[in-house]
């Protein structure tokens, strides 16, 4: 068989496995905003010194057994001992704790967006070195000694425009020997939400800066009849004055118009003959643009009308239907 058909077999097989795993991991612990870990939800394997130590137990009742030697057979069976109990201490220092998702900041494509989980205790025992992170997220070593409970925020760079999730949480630790890795893989159902890359652009369509105050001016999608234009490749087949073309006086399109004085409208139909993200992203610069101006303004998107507003909330409701244009609901 050639190399690249048996790197392809090899690949294949891999990918494969991988996704009966995380099949049987999803059927095993399902996606929850707080989990509670118990014998369920907890994996425990020796680590590589346990492996190592293994090994080393193997060759000393070897060398017991050829040289029929009692004090090589009592310090094999009381490493082996101490072996075992670390099972159980391994397996304790994760045993009942409540891992639940808090919140995901909202960000822009590129940035890092932090994910806050809490860690919670059940009784009093005590839980040390439990190190928590999701596959590209920075890490954090967490230890519940006089306190019940403890936040962590982990920060990791997001991708595409809409929801982000960051993938199962991986809460591990090697307490109190080294010897043996206990882990667990838990879904928090929590996602981060990305707002459009903004994009700048000159001039806002529509809007002149050299008109008196109260005067109209056009703006694609506003309510207030204001003129005709010559027809231009992009324009909405709604605006074209069909009663002008069936006379023969060519294809013209209607204009609208609001008054400097009112709000600004920001509109889907501002930006014709560009691409959903483009569309997208020049808006979302535009609504930072005038929130920072301290200015009223409103969006219209195909199927939704925001009224115009100012302020954080108003401001957050704009770019949330920006980032969510288009995009399935928040899985559940």
């Amino acid at each position: 068989m050639p190399e690249h058909h048996r790197r392809t077999a090899t690949r294949g097989i891999k990918h494969r496995m991988r996704r009966r795993f995380e099949s049987w991991v999803n059927r095993r612990i399902p996606p929850a905003r707080a989990v509670t870990l118990d014998q369920k939800r907890i994996f425990i394997f020796p680590s590589r010194t346990g492996l190592f130590f293994a090994l080393c137990l193997l060759v000393m009742l070897t060398a017991a057994v050829n040289y029929q030697n009692n004090m090589s057979f009592a310090l094999t069976f009381l490493l082996a001992t101490l072996f075992i109990v670390g099972i159980l201490h391994t397996y304790a220092n994760l045993s009942g704790l409540t891992i639940r998702a808090l919140r995901a900041n909202p960000v822009f494509p590129g940035q890092h967006t932090e994910f806050a989980v809490q860690v919670e205790r059940s009784g009093k025992r005590e839980h040390f070195a439990l190190h928590l992170k999701w596959p590209e997220s920075t890490e954090s070593l967490v230890n519940l000694c006089e306190q019940d409970t403890v936040q962590v925020q982990l920060h990791m760079p997001v991708g595409k425009r809409g929801w982000y999730s960051p993938g199962r949480l991986l809460l591990e630790s090697t307490y109190p020997l080294g010897l043996l890795r206990s882990w667990t893989w838990i879904d928090l159902d929590l996602y981060a939400m990305v707002y459009p890359r903004p994009l700048p652009s000159t001039e806002l369509p529509g809007l002149a800066t050299d008109r008196p105050e109260g005067a109209a001016i056009p703006i694609a999608g506003s309510d207030d009849f204001y003129g005709f234009r010559d027809y231009r490749h992009g324009d909405s087949l709604r605006q074209i004055h069909w009663k002008g073309l069936a006379r023969g006086q060519g294809v013209q399109t209607k204009q609208y118009g609001a008054y400097a004085s009112r709000s600004v409208w920001l509109d889907w139909d501002m930006f014709p003959g560009l691409g959903t993200e483009q569309r997208l992203s020049h808006l979302c610069y535009w609504a930072l643009e005038f929130e920072g101006r301290n200015e009223e303004y409103g969006l219209r998107l195909p199927g939704l009308v925001i009224e115009p507003g100012l302020g954080g909330r108003h401001r957050d409701r704009v770019l949330q239907a920006l980032a969510l244009y288009g995009v399935e609901r928040r899985p559940q």
